[in-house]
């Protein structure tokens, strides 16, 4: 009798150690998904602004010749985009991008003031594949501090911490948007 009563004790500490390794293995297996979504999110932060990265000389070379005074603009642009492609970290090339995004806001702000632009088919296609780009940007970085969120979430939330922390699950940065971008517009009539 005490040898059947200690075989039911053993199975029912070895079934609760089960139990508590497939909840870890679970939790883990949670947070390699977040992980890899978080990572999969900023990849296609990456495509989007590789696409702007192309797209930037052929605005250069559309605009040079007409917007003469905005080749301080331009030089800028061109130099955010030169330290964005050769950042090292994801803080420097942010950074950079968000000065791409300042230079190119003030561009096409600009553009209506020049006839000669507007009248050329290759800006105007130019312009709205810019524009197009911008707002895929906008939406994915949106997307990508959404997932962020959720996996910042998780690893910090009570009990997946105990398998996070051991395992070297760190927290992600958001993506913030830039001082210069959160002054509000003034209009001029």
């Amino acid at each position: 009798m005490a040898m059947g009563i200690a075989l039911v004790a053993l199975l029912f500490v070895l079934g609760v150690l089960l139990l508590i390794a497939i909840y870890f293995i679970s939790v883990y297996n949670s947070l390699v998904r977040y992980r890899v979504e978080v990572d999969n999110s900023w990849s296609q932060i990456d495509v989007q602004l590789k696409r702007r990265h192309d797209l930037i000389p052929n605005l250069v070379e559309t605009v040079k010749g007409v917007m003469n005074f905005e080749k301080e603009t331009l030089t800028k642009v061109m130099q955010a985009r030169a330290s964005a492609m050769g950042a090292s970290n994801m803080g420097d090339r942010m950074k950079a991008e968000n000065e791409i995004t300042s230079g190119l806001g003030r561009l096409m702000a600009v553009w209506e003031n020049y006839p000669a632009l507007k009248s050329n088919e290759n800006a105007g296609k130019l312009q709205e594949e810019l524009t197009s780009t911008e707002n895929k940007i906008a939406y994915v970085r949106g997307h990508f501090n959404d997932v962020v969120a959720n996996f910042n979430s998780i690893i910090q939330q009570f009990p997946s911490n105990l398998v996070a922390g051991p395992f070297g699950f760190q927290p992600r940065e958001f993506l913030k948007t830039p001082d210069s971008d959160k002054d509000v517009p003034q209009v001029k009539l």
